[in-house]
């Protein structure tokens, strides 16, 4: 019987990526990614905010550009599957981790320095539009009758409505 260990996280990114590199020569980056969920609490009609925080591990090229392309704060797409491990403390108690081995990434949200002209830090230049010719003024076309058909059907319009 096949299994599914799938994970899919939207939300935003804790801090920077920390990149290192395995003896290997691997790229290896580590993040964490925030999400949230809201609920009213029944007794006060107060809304509560749940904040999660998951620990995130990309490898190899996926690795590189996160590390090039994420920054704190940022909206993440990522797609990836669950590990579980084991390790124990300075003071020699026995905790377990849960980290998800990212497979997929998508950034989210507006490029950077891709906003609006009227954002600080710039944005794309506006450009002029290019001037509006007139169009070329084409010479009536003249109809011409429809061939008769032995089906019946040459007195009905061509306008059909879908």
């Amino acid at each position: 019987m096949a299994s599914v260990n799938k994970v899919i996280l939207v939300g935003n990114c804790g801090r920077d990526p920390e990149i290192r590199y395995l003896p290997s020569g691997q790229a290896v980056a580590n993040v964490s990614i925030a999400t949230s969920s809201r609920r009213k609490d029944r007794n006060s009609g107060e809304t509560i905010e749940d904040t999660q925080w998951h620990r995130v591990t990309f490898y190899d090229r996926l690795a590189e550009i996160a590390g090039e392309y994420v920054k704190k704060g940022q909206p993440l797409y990522v797609e990836g599957r669950l590990k579980y491990g084991k390790y124990t403390d300075q003071s020699g108690v026995e905790k377990n981790t849960v980290d998800i081995i990212a497979t997929e990434m998508q950034l989210l949200g507006k490029r950077e320095g891709m906003g609006s002209p009227d954002d600080e830090g710039g944005g794309m230049p506006r450009r002029a539009a290019p001037p509006q010719r007139p169009a070329p003024q084409a010479a009536p076309a003249q109809r011409q009758a429809p061939a008769k058909s032995a089906s019946g059907f040459d007195d009905m319009d061509d306008d059909i409505p879908f």
